[in-house]
């Protein structure tokens, strides 16, 4: 146990853990009536120093959702050096994550009509390091380049160079018949899923702790397109052209969960794999939106993995424990800080928040 490659991991990641926001913390975030508020009682946990320089540049909720991006990716780096040469693949290929969702974000941006100076402003980045930097070659001066082409055909010929070609290019000549860019993004969706799936392949024995991570998130995914199907009535044979395969819920399995006549129908099929889903449905009756089974499907995958990846922590668990918890942290604060923005109630978020009921 003492000489394995993860102790050092280990090591220099637990002390880390104490870092994430407290249970205590959040009520104090939601009593807030606007961004600035809530940026002042960041400014008491570990983001202040993030927060502090992104006061310089900005204000309300662009300046703390800058703060949240970059204290997000600085520690998504150290989860990325503590990794021991052996882990490091996998570790950056599901990195990688942040690297697409830039990319998706700049695709949607250029369809959308959104300028650069405002695009740029949400990249996933910490100052000049992107999010997914070890995972590929891509840097923020990359990322603006992408971001001053003046098409999506022109940003999707400029990724070639970036080995996303193969899997965007197919798709150029139906864009350019249809204006739908959902196409382009489910393929880098399907291809990041693929490659990561084919990194926890058995090598050193613990991969399958990263596998059974991706495969539960594939699982929350599909759920959810479910639920979304559903709500829009969408064709089962255009829902199921949305499925990403290899999760352990398998698309033939989920023909008969989609038969339901109602979402509530949906979710209550969905409860023998997703218990507590049932939760969401309170939410989706007085709301209509799908934010409580979200949150809930989310808060029941992060309590089970969690507590696996703890049973093994002389492992890749410790470094993906620490990563799943970061993405957790971003994703809340996210929520939190745009949910005061427009309107709901501290009572209302609380129901929505992951973190605060680990």
């Amino acid at each position: 146990m003492a000489g394995s490659p993860y102790a050092s991991a280990l090591g220099r990641l637990k002390p880390e853990f104490t870092a994430f926001l407290s249970k205590e913390t959040y009520p104090l975030l939601l009593a807030t009536k606007d961004p600035n508020e809530f940026a002042k009682v960041l400014e008491t946990t570990p983001y202040a120093q993030d927060v502090a320089r992104a006061r310089a540049t900005h204000s309300g909720a662009t300046m703390v959702e800058l703060a949240i991006n970059r204290t997000f990716v600085r520690r998504n780096r150290h989860a990325y050096e503590t990794a021991p040469f052996a882990g490091r693949g996998i570790v950056g290929a599901y990195l990688g994550r942040w690297d697409l969702q830039n990319i998706e974000m700049i695709l949607t941006a250029k369809i959308e009509g959104r300028s650069v100076t405002e695009t740029e402003e949400h990249l996933v980045s910490s100052r000049e390091i992107p999010a997914g930097l070890y995972a590929g070659a891509m840097g923020l001066d990359d990322f603006r380049i992408l971001l001053s082409q003046t098409s999506v055909e022109a940003t999707a010929t400029a990724l070639v160079k970036y080995g996303y070609g193969a899997t965007i290019l197919p798709f150029l000549e139906s864009f350019e018949r249809t204006h739908n860019i959902f196409p382009v993004l489910h393929a880098l969706d399907k291809e990041y899923y693929r490659n990561v799936l084919a990194q926890t392949r058995f090598f050193q024995g613990d991969e399958w702790v990263v596998r059974g991570l991706v495969q539960s998130e594939l699982d929350v995914r599909n759920a959810l397109l479910l639920l979304k199907g559903k709500e829009r009535d969408l064709p089962a044979d255009e829902l199921f052209g949305r499925w990403i395969d290899g999760g352990t819920l398998t698309s033939a399995q989920a023909q008969d969960l989609y038969s339901g006549r109602t979402v509530p129908d949906v979710a209550e099929r969905l409860s023998s794999r997703f218990p507590a889903i049932g939760e969401g449905t309170a939410e989706y009756t007085t709301a209509g939106t799908l934010a409580g089974y979200e949150a809930t499907l989310e808060r029941e995958r992060a309590i089970s993995e969690l507590k696996r990846l703890r049973t093994y922590p002389l492992s890749l668990s410790v470094i993906f424990a620490y990563l799943l918890r970061n993405e957790l942290e971003r994703s809340d604060l996210r929520r939190a800080v745009f949910g005061r923005l427009y309107g709901f109630s501290a009572e209302r978020l609380t129901s929505l928040l992951v973190s605060p009921r680990l």
